[in-house]
């Protein structure tokens, strides 16, 4: 195993690859659909392979769980979890915002982050127990910050939560990223107060849970925690249903958006509208 600081250098390197070929194929390629309809094009395609050909020679022993390789969980003692372009959709769209986001899992928890958003030559690095950081710049909690636009995110699925909820007003403004990685981060960078997303896979979220951890922002699994994965399940059609938030009570005074997400509709008649509470 190489010392750590000449590992992480080579992982940094494997990324500034696969983030300048992105750059290069933005605007080039067409996508196809896949089987649950969501987008791949070609990058998407070499980008996974790159990244887990890489990561396999940098931290030989660690498997690698990815969205467009293997999608169990791998049995070794520490594993990769790897979307290597999250945001397809907004890639193949011309929308110049996408992730790499990538996780290194130690006794089934991320210990490393990394997203990376190539149209904006960012890159997100968390470690657990030390923080995080924004090109080598750290990161403040954003329950230290002063947050007065009010913005929440959601993913297409999860804004029919509006319909579910008619008769009370949602506590925030509404902004839909297209990426579900940065949606969640969006929370921990202070960028929004709250994020709900409905169907993320793991690969989806691996790494933005690690950042909201170290930056104090608390999660609610709606469904299923992922802390409990077990070695060998195949992940494809697993979903995680996750509210975060950028404190307790602004998770609290969203919560019931995120049961209602997850909930039969029939559970939801004969609600009575309450008053909503200021913004924390």
């Amino acid at each position: 195993m190489l010392p750590q600081d000449l590992a992480l250098e080579r992982l940094n390197a494997l990324i500034d690859r696969v983030a300048e070929r992105q750059r290069l194929d933005f605007g080039q390629l067409e996508s196809e659909s896949k089987a649950d309809g969501s987008l791949i094009t070609a990058c998407d395609r070499w980008s996974d392979a790159t990244l887990v050909a890489g990561l396999a020679e940098i931290f030989p022993g660690d498997g690698v769980l990815s969205e467009e390789g293997n999608q169990s969980v791998p049995a070794s003692s520490a594993y990769w979890v790897v979307d290597p372009l999250d945001g397809t959709t907004n890639f193949a769209a011309g929308i110049p915002f996408w992730a790499i986001s990538i996780a290194r899992f130690e006794q089934g928890v991320p210990v490393l982050a990394v997203l990376d958003v190539p149209p904006l030559r960012q890159r997100l690095v968390a470690i657990r127990g030390q923080g995080a950081w924004r090109n080598g710049k750290p990161i403040a909690q954003p329950s230290a910050r002063n947050q007065v636009a009010g913005c929440a995110s959601l993913c297409s699925r999860s804004i029919k939560v509006l319909q579910k909820l008619p008769q009370r007003r949602f506590p925030g403004k509404i902004r839909l990223l297209g990426v579900a990685s940065l949606n969640l981060v969006s929370v921990a960078m202070g960028q929004t107060v709250a994020a709900l997303e409905a169907t993320p896979k793991i690969w989806d979220l691996a790494a933005a849970w690690l950042f909201l951890s170290e930056l104090g922002c608390p999660l609610r699994w709606l469904l299923r925690d992922p802390a409990l994965l077990e070695p060998g399940a195949n992940l494809t059609s697993t979903d995680y249903p996750v509210l975060a938030a950028r404190n307790e009570a602004t998770l609290a005074r969203f919560l019931p958006w995120g049961e209602a997400l997850v909930a039969p509709d029939c559970a939801l008649e004969g609600f009575v509208q309450e008053p909503e509470p200021p913004l924390p």
